[in-house]
């Protein structure tokens, strides 16, 4: 009884030290001044995505295409709460970008366990920088040859039902993955290793072997339709008519090239339950007196309850300068695999959560955070 009074107690203290230090970076983050660059070099982007990595890890999917019909949903909400020097936090593949796009941060670092999920940005970083427009775009995306009554015009819609109708080019790909290679390593001066180089293959003959209907797994699986398309989720909006993805205009789309161009969306190589690549971002942005603004995490708290890996990335996070606006972006699967009345083919149901991370931390150093239930039931 006495070493597990004594476990609780530690426990206690190490929350509490969390929350301090997070109040303690806040401070910090209102005293220093704003020097988050409105560019970053070659060099010192590929700095960050060396030195702040971690080593590759494990997750059970590819995790290509995003799993979430309902990421666009908070956006409207998520405007209200940007902050002048506000730095942007993700995981996953580009439904990043749209977050990215519509929230305007002024850095975004994209912390992932995956190597695999850094060579994908690394991939659509090359073909945004290379692409004149969003129809020019999507035929290096798909290695499919433009159709010849398609131009910019055309709703987003049409544009994917266009490729669709189009048999991919493998003259096209193998000319696309060299551009791509090409760009990274000599007008960036990127360093890839041979591992890297197969990661950029695997994603483009992802995109080249499905097209518009790529899903969330590749090679599809039994339950494929359980996920939306990549065409779904570009052309999905924010439950009231809005559109926001990236490729929604060719004014969301300028705007992704120009972030990208400036080298200020940085994929970093880290496990949330991890020692380094959360800490050492915090530092930088701490360091350049900017905020942690938005922290998007999908779904992953959901694995860090196994069984205790949760305290150590609520302890990271405490050491993000934060601000009152800064705000946690949770996916939840509210209903796992749901079937519909008289629907076959079940349905993956997603929404989205907003949480002040301030009061996550707080509600985790007073002992009511102890497992993913008490993180979801934070919101409604």
């Amino acid at each position: 009884m006495m070493r597990v009074a004594r476990r609780q107690i530690a426990s206690v203290l190490v929350a509490a030290a969390c929350v301090a230090s997070a109040l303690l970076f806040v401070v910090r983050a209102q005293t220093i001044p704003d020097t988050l660059p409105a560019e970053l070099s070659d060099h010192d982007f590929w700095g960050l995505v060396t030195d702040f990595s971690e080593p590759d890890g494990f997750f059970r999917s590819d995790n290509l295409v995003s799993n979430e019909r309902s990421y666009q949903e908070p956006i409207p909400e998520l405007k209200g709460h940007a902050l002048p020097n506000g730095v942007y936090l993700g995981v996953g593949p580009d439904q990043n970008f749209t977050y990215i796009t519509s929230l305007k941060p002024r850095l975004s670092f994209i912390v992932d366990i995956r190597r695999q999920n850094l060579v994908q940005h690394l991939f659509y970083k090359a073909l945004v920088e290379m692409s004149t427009d969003r129809v020019d775009f999507l035929a290096h995306l798909f290695s499919r040859p433009k159709p010849d009554d398609l131009d910019t015009t055309a709703a987003l819609a049409d544009m994917f039902d266009a490729y669709a109708d189009v048999d991919p080019s493998d003259t096209m790909f193998q000319k696309t993955l060299a551009d791509v290679q090409k760009w990274l390593t000599g007008t960036h001066g990127f360093t890839l290793t041979p591992e890297d180089v197969h990661g950029l293959e695997y994603v483009g003959r992802a995109f080249f072997s499905e097209g518009p209907s790529l899903r969330y797994s590749f090679p599809t699986p039994r339950l494929a339709r359980v996920f939306p398309t990549y065409a779904d989720l570009m052309v999905a909006d924010d439950g009231n008519g809005t559109n926001y993805s990236y490729l929604a205009s060719e004014a969301n789309f300028s705007a992704l090239r120009d972030v990208e161009k400036r080298n200020l969306i940085v994929p970093i190589v880290g496990d949330f339950a991890g020692d380094k690549a959360l800490r050492a971002v915090g530092r930088y942005i701490t360091a350049h007196g900017g905020v942690a603004n938005y922290v998007y995490t999908s779904n992953v708290e959901q694995y860090l309850f196994n069984p205790d890996q949760y305290k150590r990335y609520y302890a990271s996070v405490g050491t993000l300068p934060l601000a009152a606006q800064s705000t946690f972006i949770r996916s939840y699967f509210d209903r796992g695999f749901y079937y519909p009345p008289g629907v076959i083919t079940p349905d993956l149901h997603s929404t989205q959560q907003l949480d002040p991370v301030q009061g996550l931390l707080k509600a985790f150093a007073a002992g009511r955070i102890a497992s993913y239930n008490d993180v979801v039931a934070r919101t409604p």
